[in-house]
């Protein structure tokens, strides 16, 4: 892998490997959190009409690009990233990479296209109503966040979306699409320097030779502040009265300059949809992207308890052995300031309290009894086995690779990840439960 920095600010990763494909991946430090000033929405509204049109291209020749080629064009939103992205053979990868460049710099957002992809984009958030479970987790964080940029809704709402204005697309792409907010991952079986020199030459080609904000990403991504936790841990008393306390050691990575850790709202509510099925959320904060070994950890006590493979602890309990839900899963989500772990069920009402008792015990012995070395070791070998598949897809890898330049400006190799995860203890997953999962840091969303 080669990565490095064009003159313009972007940061880039290429990777020789795969086979006949190639995958190239545009990832820009925008999302949700950065609507400030501008209608709520506006992140998701303006991945899906940068696809409407450029200065040299029309909507429908933007949409048929790639697609001719075999290829497919794609993009998605998060509250803290827009991420363009495309697959196509590998022969037609400069096409590929240098429509996404395109896209990023020269949307021209016509009024007639806008208005009827509103229409789209309100079709979306209505279509949410129609999967609660959906629906209760993205509730759970706005009542989490209440009051700060994570907890605001990544589709917006219809009224917000009507309101996007073609002028306020292009005020809000100038000010975030800047090189110094973006990083551009590319691979295929290519040579490596080759496909460094197409990078450079899109680069300059559609950035021009210095950074959109004048300001290197060295100082604006890697300027550093003096060690600091993400989140504050609560005690947690465990049974025969011993009591915990999350210690304030220093974070392997820290957080870049400028941001603070995110306080959390608790709560506990119950919201009567009149469905069918019950669908309910419980969590807290956990790590952020910058928590250091305690984000290692949780992503192994995550997979531990509530991890796509049925012998997960909560599948194996829940739908396995009782057969009480059809699925449960236990996700951890990292923002840059803070990060939320929680667990997210459906099942029939007369089955719900039964879960909530069987989730406590679940938790209360992970807290209180650290896993034995036999158990410890399975787990980070499934783990291991999960990132190892996951890892044959070129598109996953790709878009990884962007994910880390923009958080960290480098990429962890396999061996990297593979000795952090070694690395957990017994000791550090049973602390982790103790604090995540204590009751002062717990919310629960319910939806009847």
């Amino acid at each position: 892998m080669i990565t490095g920095q064009t003159e313009n600010g972007l940061r880039y990763a290429v990777r020789k490997g795969g086979f006949s494909v190639g995958y190239c991946a545009l990832s820009i430090r925008c999302g949700t959190r950065n609507e400030d000033g501008y209608h709520s929405g506006i992140a998701h509204f303006t991945e899906h009409t940068l696809f409407k049109g450029t200065a040299h291209k029309s909507a429908a020749v933007v949409n048929g690009y790639l697609d001719r080629l075999g290829g497919e064009l794609n993009a998605f939103t998060t509250k803290e990233e827009i991420v363009l992205h495309a697959t196509v053979l590998k022969e037609d990868l400069p096409k590929a990479a240098g429509l996404l460049f395109e896209l990023a710099t020269e949307a021209t957002f016509p009024e007639k296209e806008i208005e009827t992809e509103k229409g789209v984009v309100i079709d979306e958030i209505h279509s949410y109503k129609d999967c609660p479970a959906d629906e209760v987790y993205d509730r759970f964080e706005e009542a989490l966040y209440a009051g700060h940029a994570l907890g605001r809704p990544i589709l917006g709402t219809p009224t917000s979306v009507r309101r996007i204005t073609s002028d306020e697309l292009r005020r809000f792409v100038q000010e975030n699409f800047t090189p110094d907010r973006m990083a551009f991952s590319m691979m295929a079986d290519i040579d490596e320097s080759l496909m460094e020199k197409e990078v450079h030459r899109i680069a300059a080609q559609h950035l021009g030779p210095v950074s959109g904000s004048g300001i290197p990403l060295e100082n604006v991504l890697l300027r550093r502040t003096p060690p600091k936790q993400t989140w504050v841990p609560p005690s947690y008393v465990a049974e025969g009265g011993t009591v915990f306390k999350g210690d304030t050691g220093t974070l392997a990575e820290e957080m870049p300059k400028g941001l603070v850790p995110v306080e959390t709202v608790h709560f506990d509510r119950t919201v009567d949809e009149r469905n069918h099925e019950v669908n309910a959320v419980i969590g807290g904060a956990a790590p952020s992207l910058y928590g250091g070994q305690d984000r290692i950890a949780a992503v192994l006590l995550a997979n531990i308890l509530g991890g796509p493979a049925s012998n997960s602890i909560l599948n194996n309990v829940l739908r396995e052995r009782n057969g009480w839900v059809y699925g449960v899963e236990c996700g951890y989500t990292q923002y840059s300031d803070t990060g939320v772990m929680a667990i997210s069920l459906g099942c029939d009402k007369d089955n719900l309290e039964k879960c909530f008792t069987a989730i406590s015990k679940s938790i209360r012995e992970l807290q209180d009894k650290p896993l034995s070395d036999r158990k410890l070791k399975a787990a980070k070998k499934q783990l291991l086995g999960q990132l190892a598949i996951s890892s044959e897809s070129g598109e996953a890898q790709c878009l990884s690779m962007g994910k880390s330049l923009l958080a960290f400006g480098r990429v962890a190799s396999s061996d990297e990840n593979k000795a952090a995860i070694e690395a957990v203890t017994s000791t550090d997953l049973q602390t982790l439960a103790q604090r995540i999962f204590s009751p002062d840091n717990l919310s629960r969303l319910i939806y009847l």
